[in-house]
């Protein structure tokens, strides 16, 4: 959208709607699949549950940082356009080219093979069926997605009033009825202990956030709500996930809990609920994680269709190209849904979900750091948000992440060169599309 379409947007939303939108992008596989892997690297489940506060507590502090950068450059865009405004284009592109090559799929392709796990488990067929339900559950998805983002946002409106439903009531009822241990109390995993992995893996059940900022332009007062927005919203997930841990701890043994995986908190629930009941909890479950995939696919097809709008991807007018009849992205949408069944074959949805979460942040760092250089670039102005407690928030939020990305390099060296060869891959691409033009 251009400049003067930006100006133009109706500020309607207030702090209730986006506070919603905080939780709601939020809140979705998480906090249901990575409870296990979580536990497997912290080696233990008080330090397990250290781990979620202090995901949430990076979280908060990059979600206020990010507010500041959010309000000054309050474009649709999100990451992509605070790189290119404050960094250049070369930063623009090769965060715009992670999230359209890594990030996107990876998180589609995570999403589908959770959703095929947890449905092949909850109605007791073969594992191997798994995958195939995930890659036919993100074709179906992208098909309602092409129709018209209306039946996409159905979808979405559903699903959040959903997710809460399984969340409240494990939370409640594992807390109430669990008589196992909750602190100190072994994994019993073989792999070495790792905090940063833990962090990491909670990472991912809190990643969405940066999605309030794409709005900022249509908030009646941004300066005032996106800051409370996101406080507000990160302290209410963050306190339910703590809360489920706790349950699922209370309900299970520490050890049962990694050997079950993303299939535990359905375990919970059946031991909780009986077998019916487990079942009922098992579909909402999977409501949740349907509704996050929908989200997803809704959203992620805007990041590679903005890049070809403005000639930074190969076959940009066939990428940038809109349905007359519908209105949605498809050529981006399909795109992106291609690379994601592809990765979906290929990799387990740990392995796509970590990728993406590490590939990420590497540029959440550098966008922490523009509050710094557009304090300095706009000495004296009057800025419509200050993130509170400068410059010790915005420090935080870039150690906090560096320390992610540092451990994530020691622990899978392999691993993270290849998400950072693909991101260097960018660069020759970017200088022949430039040449090109």
């Amino acid at each position: 959208m251009n400049a003067e379409g930006e100006k133009q947007l109706k500020k309607e939303i207030g702090l209730t709607v986006a506070m919603s939108i905080v939780i709601g992008t939020v809140i979705g596989s998480g906090i249901f699949m990575k409870p296990g892997r979580v536990l497997e690297f912290a080696g233990d489940s008080s330090m397990a549950l250290l781990a979620w506060v202090l995901g949430g507590v990076i979280t908060i502090a990059g979600g206020l940082t990010i507010a500041e950068v959010a309000t000054q450059i309050p474009k649709t865009g999100g990451l992509y356009v605070y790189m290119e405004e404050v960094y250049g284009k070369v930063w623009g592109f090769l965060s715009g080219w992670v999230q359209t090559v890594i990030y996107g799929p990876a998180v589609i392709g995570a999403l589908g093979l959770y959703f095929g796990s947890l449905t092949a488990n909850l109605f007791s067929w073969d594992k191997k069926l798994g995958p195939m339900i995930g890659i036919l559950t993100v074709i179906f998805l992208a098909i309602i997605n092409s129709l018209g983002t209306k039946y996409g946002g159905f979808v979405q409106n559903v699903a959040t009033v959903g997710k809460m439903i399984p969340i409240t009531l494990i939370a409640v009822f594992g807390i109430w009825k669990g008589n196992e241990q909750i602190l100190s109390v072994s994994s019993g995993a073989a792999v070495e202990i790792s905090m940063g992995a833990a962090i990491l893996a909670t990472l991912w059940a809190y990643d969405g956030w940066l999605m309030v900022g794409f709005v900022a332009g249509e908030m009646k007062n941004p300066a005032k709500i996106l800051p409370k927005a996101i406080i507000g919203g990160i302290l209410i997930v963050t306190a339910a996930y703590v809360l489920v841990n706790i349950a699922l701890l209370h309900v299970l043994p520490a050890g049962e809990i990694v050997a079950l995986g993303e299939n535990s908190a359905a375990a919970a629930a059946t031991v909780l609920f009986g077998p019916i009941g487990g079942k009922l909890i098992a579909v909402g479950i999977a409501v949740s994680i349907f509704g996050c995939l929908n989200g997803k696919i809704l959203t992620f097809p805007r990041v590679p269709f903005a890049m070809a709008e403005r000639n930074q991807l190969p076959f940009a007018k066939t990428f940038s190209n809109v349905s007359e009849k519908y209105g949605t992205p498809i050529p981006a949408l399909v795109m992106q849904v291609v690379l994601a069944v592809i990765m979906m074959l290929l990799a387990d949805p740990d392995y796509l979900s970590e990728m993406a979460i590490f590939a990420v942040y590497i540029f959440y760092i550098f966008a922490f750091y523009a509050v710094f250089l557009l304090r300095r670039r706009n000495k004296g102005a009057k800025r419509p948000y200050s993130v509170p407690l400068y410059p010790i928030v915005p420090i935080f939020a870039i150690i906090g992440s560096g320390y992610i990305v540092a451990a994530t390099i020691l622990d899978n060296p392999f691993d993270s060169l290849t998400a950072i060869l693909v991101t260097a891959a960018g660069m020759p691409l970017y200088l022949y599309i430039n040449k090109k033009a």
